[in-house]
């Protein structure tokens, strides 16, 4: 009998590998997509800039003319009391929300939808941005942050700009201690401690005997149907054995 492993852990759903979403400020998304969006557009004021320890980027607190309340991932120089606008017939400026179809081909765009209403699952991060590339008879192609295209429905809506907080990577941590209240901030493990540096007991990879990687296991391909748990190692790898 040994420890239980990390990805189990983790899979089992503790209060140590649980988010903690109770400390956050709130979810940034789009407005819901009603037909005020559809055929004209909602005006909004920026109240707020805040931190939210849940996400890279700043957010705003958003009041729209209708009464609702939400945050939105603040863009690259937006700043409170700012009016800005979602919907179709929507200027393109920074900080407002339309629709793929209405935006310009060459434009700076982030909190990309993949499917029209869903609220935005594309580029969220600090200093993300997507641009738009092309635009073809029933699709908008888009080159991510990743340098990858993509193509969206052109009903799908996306903010003008770029995600603020782009320098946040640029500042090193210098000190372990510093990573661990970074990392304590999402309840993320750290620090982790490799496999083949475990004891026997601990790990399948651990003891240190069989090579300084993969410890005393025989072998470091885990079956291709294996549960969550036991998938270490070399996942599906492509082949096993030695070249002929």
């Amino acid at each position: 009998m040994g420890k239980r492993l990390v990805s189990q852990a983790r899979g089992r759903g503790g209060p140590r590998y649980r988010s903690p979403s109770h400390r956050f400020r709130g979810k940034p998304e789009h407005r819901p997509y009603d037909e005020n969006e559809k055929i004209g557009m909602v005006f909004g004021t920026i109240k707020d800039l805040v931190h939210c320890p849940g996400h890279s980027a700043p957010l705003a607190a958003v009041e729209y003319e209708t009464g609702e309340r939400g945050y939105i991932l603040a863009a690259e120089g937006l700043r409170v009391n700012q009016k800005i606008a979602s919907g179709i017939n929507a200027p393109i400026e920074i900080g407002n929300t339309l629709p793929l179809k209405s935006i310009p081909v060459g434009t700076d765009v982030y909190n990309i939808e993949s499917a029209p209403g869903d609220q935005g699952k594309f580029v969220r991060t600090s200093g993300g941005v997507a641009r738009v590339v092309g635009k073809i008879k029933d699709k908008i192609v888009l080159k991510l942050s990743s340098k990858k295209s993509r193509m969206f429905n052109p009903e799908c809506r996306a903010t003008i700009g770029i995600i603020a907080g782009s320098g946040r990577l640029e500042k090193p941590l210098l000190k372990a201690g510093k990573k661990y209240y970074a990392k304590k901030a999402k309840n993320k493990l750290f620090p982790v401690t490799s496999a083949g540096a475990m004891n026997a007991t601990d790990h399948p990879f651990g003891s240190g005997r069989g090579g300084p990687t993969y410890g005393g296991k025989a072998s470091s391909n885990a079956p291709r149907n294996a549960p969550a748990g036991r998938n270490v190692g070399l996942i599906r790898a492509r082949r096993t054995g030695r070249k002929k």
